[in-house]
């Protein structure tokens, strides 16, 4: 498949169309099958076009982002890891237990960390009870 952008001598439409060939689109040509899809003029020729290449700089440039987005993922990896091992778990129930520890009626020698709504979070935080969202990436390793 190739695509070429398009232009129309008509209306000077630009637009772009696919074709399984180059030899695809000048049989069509050949055969007035090409029209413009704005003003339907059959003078219709490609534009000039320039293919996207991968130099050196884009290269390095898209090695360097992935290389940012595994820092990233690894520092967040890390996080999860410390709250996992300093923080008691407490799942569906993090608002409730968040609300016990506030307000005294549970005694918790660790902190708490779990899943909890956004609604959930904002009520929390209008009752004053300080709560923090970090982003989980779950771990698909069997």
């Amino acid at each position: 498949m190739i695509k070429y952008k398009l232009s129309c001598k008509k209306c000077r439409n630009i637009f772009d169309s696919w074709f399984a060939s180059s030899l695809e689109y000048e049989k069509l040509k050949k055969k007035k099958l090409l029209n413009c899809i704005n003003c339907n003029s059959f003078e219709v020729d490609k534009t000039l076009m320039a293919p996207k290449l991968i130099n050196k700089k884009s290269k390095i440039k898209q090695e360097n982002e992935l290389k940012k987005l595994k820092e990233i993922s690894k520092t967040i990896k890390d996080y999860q890891k410390f709250i996992k091992n300093n923080f008691d778990y407490v799942g569906e129930n993090f608002a409730y237990e968040a609300r016990s520890i506030h307000y005294k009626t549970k005694k918790k020698e660790k902190g708490i960390y779990g899943t909890a709504s956004n609604k959930e979070i904002k009520e929390l935080r209008e009752e004053g009870i300080e709560t923090e969202m970090i982003p989980w990436i779950e771990d698909n390793k069997n």
